[in-house]
Protein backbone atom coordinates (compact mmCIF):
# COMPACT_ATOMS: atom_id res chain seq x y z
CA UNK A 1 0.00 0.00 0.00
CA UNK A 2 1.06 3.57 -0.65
CA UNK A 3 2.69 4.85 2.53
CA UNK A 4 1.53 8.47 2.11
CA UNK A 5 -2.06 7.37 1.44
CA UNK A 6 -1.94 5.22 4.58
CA UNK A 7 -0.61 8.19 6.56
CA UNK A 8 -3.42 10.39 5.23
CA UNK A 9 -6.02 7.80 6.21
CA UNK A 10 -4.48 7.36 9.66
CA UNK A 11 -4.64 11.13 10.27
CA UNK A 12 -8.25 11.16 9.04
CA UNK A 13 -9.16 8.34 11.44
CA UNK A 14 -7.77 10.35 14.36
CA UNK A 15 -9.36 13.62 13.20
CA UNK A 16 -12.75 12.09 12.45
CA UNK A 17 -12.79 9.84 15.49
CA UNK A 18 -13.63 6.60 13.73
CA UNK A 19 -12.76 4.30 10.86
CA UNK A 20 -16.24 4.71 9.43
CA UNK A 21 -16.00 8.52 9.22
CA UNK A 22 -12.54 8.29 7.63
CA UNK A 23 -13.90 5.77 5.12
CA UNK A 24 -16.64 8.20 4.12
CA UNK A 25 -14.10 10.98 3.59
CA UNK A 26 -12.00 8.82 1.24
CA UNK A 27 -14.99 7.00 -0.33
CA UNK A 28 -13.65 3.57 0.62
CA UNK A 29 -14.89 0.83 2.90
CA UNK A 30 -14.20 0.70 6.63
CA UNK A 31 -12.42 -2.60 6.02
CA UNK A 32 -10.02 -0.88 3.62
CA UNK A 33 -9.33 1.83 6.21
CA UNK A 34 -8.48 -0.90 8.68
CA UNK A 35 -6.05 -2.46 6.18
CA UNK A 36 -4.20 0.85 5.81
CA UNK A 37 -3.88 1.23 9.59
CA UNK A 38 -2.62 -2.34 9.96
CA UNK A 39 -0.12 -1.78 7.12
CA UNK A 40 1.34 1.17 9.01
CA UNK A 41 1.47 -0.77 12.27
CA UNK A 42 3.19 -3.67 10.54
CA UNK A 43 5.75 -1.34 8.92
CA UNK A 44 6.42 0.36 12.26
CA UNK A 45 6.21 -2.85 14.30
CA UNK A 46 4.04 -1.15 16.92
CA UNK A 47 0.43 -0.39 17.71
CA UNK A 48 -0.85 3.07 16.79
CA UNK A 49 -4.46 2.71 17.88
CA UNK A 50 -6.12 0.84 20.69
CA UNK A 51 -9.53 -0.29 19.47
CA UNK A 52 -12.52 -1.67 21.36
CA UNK A 53 -16.07 -2.33 20.23
CA UNK A 54 -17.14 1.15 21.40
CA UNK A 55 -14.13 3.45 21.00
CA UNK A 56 -10.58 3.86 19.81
CA UNK A 57 -7.68 5.81 21.25
CA UNK A 58 -4.10 6.59 20.32
CA UNK A 59 -1.21 4.83 21.94
CA UNK A 60 1.67 6.98 23.16
CA UNK A 61 3.67 6.15 20.03
CA UNK A 62 0.54 6.66 17.94
CA UNK A 63 0.10 10.19 19.32
CA UNK A 64 3.66 11.17 18.42
CA UNK A 65 3.37 9.49 15.01
CA UNK A 66 0.12 11.35 14.36
CA UNK A 67 1.79 14.74 15.00
CA UNK A 68 4.70 13.87 12.72
CA UNK A 69 2.31 12.66 9.99
CA UNK A 70 0.38 15.94 10.11
CA UNK A 71 3.59 17.96 9.68
CA UNK A 72 4.84 15.76 6.84
CA UNK A 73 1.53 15.87 4.99
CA UNK A 74 1.36 19.66 5.43
CA UNK A 75 4.87 19.98 3.94
CA UNK A 76 3.86 17.79 1.00
CA UNK A 77 0.79 19.95 0.43
CA UNK A 78 2.90 23.12 0.55
CA UNK A 79 5.35 21.64 -1.96
CA UNK A 80 2.52 20.75 -4.31
CA UNK A 81 0.97 24.21 -3.95
CA UNK A 82 4.33 25.83 -4.67
CA UNK A 83 4.82 23.69 -7.78
CA UNK A 84 1.35 24.62 -9.00
CA UNK A 85 2.01 28.30 -8.34
CA UNK A 86 5.36 28.19 -10.12
CA UNK A 87 3.66 26.71 -13.18
CA UNK A 88 1.28 29.68 -13.32
CA UNK A 89 2.30 32.83 -15.19
CA UNK A 90 3.40 35.70 -12.90
CA UNK A 91 0.82 38.47 -12.77
CA UNK A 92 -0.35 41.30 -10.52
CA UNK A 93 1.17 44.33 -8.78
CA UNK A 94 4.64 44.03 -7.28
CA UNK A 95 5.74 46.66 -4.72
CA UNK A 96 9.50 47.10 -4.26
CA UNK A 97 11.55 49.69 -2.38
CA UNK A 98 15.22 50.64 -2.87
CA UNK A 99 17.63 53.42 -1.76
CA UNK A 100 17.42 56.54 -3.91
CA UNK A 101 20.74 56.58 -5.78
CA UNK A 102 20.94 52.81 -6.14
CA UNK A 103 17.37 52.72 -7.36
CA UNK A 104 17.82 55.45 -9.97
CA UNK A 105 21.23 54.43 -11.29
CA UNK A 106 21.20 50.63 -10.95
CA UNK A 107 17.76 49.24 -10.28
CA UNK A 108 15.38 51.31 -12.38
CA UNK A 109 17.22 50.69 -15.69
CA UNK A 110 16.98 46.93 -15.12
CA UNK A 111 13.32 46.98 -14.11
CA UNK A 112 12.18 47.56 -17.69
CA UNK A 113 13.91 44.33 -18.76
CA UNK A 114 11.97 42.45 -16.09
CA UNK A 115 8.67 44.03 -17.14
CA UNK A 116 9.33 43.22 -20.79
CA UNK A 117 9.82 39.57 -19.81
CA UNK A 118 6.60 39.46 -17.76
CA UNK A 119 3.90 41.57 -19.46
CA UNK A 120 1.23 40.76 -16.83
CA UNK A 121 3.27 42.34 -14.00
CA UNK A 122 2.89 45.95 -12.83
CA UNK A 123 5.83 47.12 -10.70
CA UNK A 124 5.67 50.00 -8.22
CA UNK A 125 9.19 51.13 -7.29
CA UNK A 126 9.50 53.30 -4.18
CA UNK A 127 12.86 55.10 -4.02
CA UNK A 128 13.67 56.30 -0.54
CA UNK A 129 16.63 56.27 1.86
CA UNK A 130 14.38 55.52 4.82
CA UNK A 131 14.04 51.94 6.04
CA UNK A 132 10.47 50.96 5.23
CA UNK A 133 8.50 48.32 7.10
CA UNK A 134 7.81 45.70 4.43
CA UNK A 135 4.95 44.04 6.28
CA UNK A 136 3.21 47.15 7.62
CA UNK A 137 3.53 49.08 4.34
CA UNK A 138 2.68 46.19 2.05
CA UNK A 139 5.96 45.81 0.13
CA UNK A 140 6.91 42.54 -1.53
CA UNK A 141 10.68 43.10 -1.46
CA UNK A 142 13.37 45.68 -0.67
CA UNK A 143 16.98 46.41 -1.55
CA UNK A 144 19.04 47.26 1.53
CA UNK A 145 22.57 48.68 1.57
CA UNK A 146 24.76 48.13 4.62
CA UNK A 147 24.85 45.49 7.33
CA UNK A 148 21.44 44.04 8.11
CA UNK A 149 19.86 43.83 11.51
CA UNK A 150 18.78 40.33 12.43
CA UNK A 151 15.24 39.77 11.22
CA UNK A 152 12.87 37.11 10.02
CA UNK A 153 13.29 38.13 6.37
CA UNK A 154 15.12 36.20 3.70
CA UNK A 155 18.26 38.13 2.64
CA UNK A 156 19.92 37.37 -0.72
CA UNK A 157 23.36 38.98 -1.26
CA UNK A 158 23.89 41.24 -4.28
CA UNK A 159 27.05 42.84 -5.66
CA UNK A 160 28.65 45.25 -3.13
CA UNK A 161 28.00 48.98 -3.34
CA UNK A 162 31.44 50.38 -4.18
CA UNK A 163 32.63 53.98 -3.81
CA UNK A 164 34.84 55.84 -6.31
CA UNK A 165 36.79 59.09 -6.05
CA UNK A 166 36.94 61.07 -9.30
CA UNK A 167 37.73 64.42 -10.86
CA UNK A 168 37.49 65.90 -14.33
CA UNK A 169 40.56 65.82 -16.59
CA UNK A 170 40.59 69.63 -16.52
CA UNK A 171 40.70 69.73 -12.72
CA UNK A 172 43.55 67.18 -12.56
CA UNK A 173 45.50 69.03 -15.25
CA UNK A 174 45.26 72.23 -13.20
CA UNK A 175 45.70 70.89 -9.65
CA UNK A 176 47.53 67.59 -10.11
CA UNK A 177 46.49 64.03 -9.28
CA UNK A 178 46.42 63.04 -5.59
CA UNK A 179 48.42 59.89 -4.92
CA UNK A 180 47.67 59.37 -1.22
CA UNK A 181 44.98 60.63 1.19
CA UNK A 182 47.48 63.12 2.61
CA UNK A 183 47.60 64.85 -0.79
CA UNK A 184 43.95 65.83 -0.43
CA UNK A 185 44.78 68.78 1.84
CA UNK A 186 45.76 70.56 -1.39
CA UNK A 187 42.47 69.78 -3.15
CA UNK A 188 38.80 70.70 -3.17
CA UNK A 189 37.03 67.65 -1.71
CA UNK A 190 33.34 68.02 -2.46
CA UNK A 191 31.57 67.31 0.83
CA UNK A 192 28.59 64.98 1.19
CA UNK A 193 26.46 66.21 4.09
CA UNK A 194 25.05 62.78 4.87
CA UNK A 195 28.52 62.00 6.27
CA UNK A 196 28.20 64.76 8.85
CA UNK A 197 27.94 68.54 9.17
CA UNK A 198 31.19 69.19 7.27
CA UNK A 199 30.97 66.26 4.86
CA UNK A 200 34.51 65.09 5.65
CA UNK A 201 35.99 62.34 3.52
CA UNK A 202 37.13 59.05 5.11
CA UNK A 203 39.68 56.93 3.25
CA UNK A 204 41.79 53.92 4.18
CA UNK A 205 45.22 54.96 5.44
CA UNK A 206 43.86 58.41 6.26
CA UNK A 207 46.01 60.51 8.61
CA UNK A 208 44.60 64.01 8.14
CA UNK A 209 40.89 63.67 8.94
CA UNK A 210 41.02 66.64 11.28
CA UNK A 211 42.10 69.11 8.56
CA UNK A 212 39.10 71.30 7.59
CA UNK A 213 40.40 71.59 4.03
CA UNK A 214 39.23 68.00 3.56
CA UNK A 215 35.63 69.21 3.51
CA UNK A 216 36.02 71.57 0.57
CA UNK A 217 34.03 74.76 -0.07
CA UNK A 218 31.04 73.06 -1.69
CA UNK A 219 28.90 70.63 0.29
CA UNK A 220 25.54 69.07 -0.58
CA UNK A 221 23.19 66.37 0.61
CA UNK A 222 22.79 65.08 -2.94
CA UNK A 223 25.40 63.08 -4.83
CA UNK A 224 24.11 64.18 -8.23
CA UNK A 225 24.79 67.81 -7.34
CA UNK A 226 28.35 66.94 -6.32
CA UNK A 227 28.89 65.04 -9.55
CA UNK A 228 27.82 68.08 -11.56
CA UNK A 229 30.33 70.21 -9.67
CA UNK A 230 33.07 67.68 -10.39
CA UNK A 231 32.17 67.58 -14.09
CA UNK A 232 32.52 71.38 -14.17
CA UNK A 233 36.05 71.02 -12.83
CA UNK A 234 35.45 72.42 -9.35
CA UNK A 235 36.80 69.53 -7.25
CA UNK A 236 37.06 65.86 -6.41
CA UNK A 237 33.89 63.85 -5.83
CA UNK A 238 33.56 60.72 -3.67
CA UNK A 239 30.31 58.91 -4.45
CA UNK A 240 28.97 55.43 -5.27
CA UNK A 241 30.35 53.92 -8.46
CA UNK A 242 26.78 53.47 -9.67
CA UNK A 243 26.37 57.25 -9.80
CA UNK A 244 29.69 57.86 -11.58
CA UNK A 245 29.95 54.84 -13.88
CA UNK A 246 28.76 56.48 -17.11
CA UNK A 247 31.05 59.50 -16.71
CA UNK A 248 34.01 57.25 -15.86
CA UNK A 249 33.33 55.13 -18.93
CA UNK A 250 33.12 58.23 -21.15
CA UNK A 251 36.29 59.77 -19.70
CA UNK A 252 34.45 62.82 -18.34
CA UNK A 253 35.61 61.80 -14.87
CA UNK A 254 38.91 60.13 -13.99
CA UNK A 255 39.18 57.79 -10.95
CA UNK A 256 41.80 58.53 -8.31
CA UNK A 257 42.96 56.92 -5.05
CA UNK A 258 41.38 53.54 -5.83
CA UNK A 259 43.85 51.78 -3.50
CA UNK A 260 42.62 53.84 -0.53
CA UNK A 261 38.87 53.48 -0.96
CA UNK A 262 36.89 51.43 1.57
CA UNK A 263 35.47 48.05 0.67
CA UNK A 264 32.07 48.13 -0.95
CA UNK A 265 29.06 48.14 1.36
CA UNK A 266 27.04 44.90 1.39
CA UNK A 267 23.79 44.92 -0.59
CA UNK A 268 20.89 42.50 -0.08
CA UNK A 269 17.51 41.80 -1.59
CA UNK A 270 15.19 41.03 1.30
CA UNK A 271 11.66 39.65 1.29
CA UNK A 272 9.32 37.94 3.76
CA UNK A 273 9.91 34.31 4.57
CA UNK A 274 6.96 32.53 2.96
CA UNK A 275 6.94 28.94 1.80
CA UNK A 276 4.16 29.79 -0.68
CA UNK A 277 5.80 32.66 -2.54
CA UNK A 278 3.68 34.00 -5.38
CA UNK A 279 4.83 33.58 -8.98
CA UNK A 280 5.27 37.36 -9.34
CA UNK A 281 7.67 37.52 -6.37
CA UNK A 282 9.52 34.36 -7.35
CA UNK A 283 10.07 35.63 -10.89
CA UNK A 284 11.32 38.97 -9.57
CA UNK A 285 13.74 37.35 -7.11
CA UNK A 286 15.14 35.13 -9.87
CA UNK A 287 15.60 38.15 -12.14
CA UNK A 288 17.39 40.25 -9.51
CA UNK A 289 19.70 37.44 -8.43
CA UNK A 290 20.56 36.64 -12.04
CA UNK A 291 21.28 40.32 -12.83
CA UNK A 292 22.90 41.55 -9.59
CA UNK A 293 23.71 38.50 -7.48
CA UNK A 294 27.22 37.62 -6.36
Amino acid sequence: MDKFVSMEIFVAVVDEGSLTAAAERFHISSAMVGKHIRALETRLATRLLTRTTRRQSLTEIGRQYYEQCRRILADVKDAESLAEAMAAAPRGVLKVTAPLTYGVEVFAPAVTDYLNAWPDITLELDLSNRVVDLVEEGFDAAVRIGHLADSGFVARPLKPYRMRACASPAYLAKHGTPRTPADLVQHECLGFLHWGREGLWRLDGDTVDENPLRAGRFRANNGQALKVAALRGFGLVLQPEALLAREIASGELVPVLDDFLPDGAPVHLIYPRDRRATPKLTSFIDFVIDRFGV
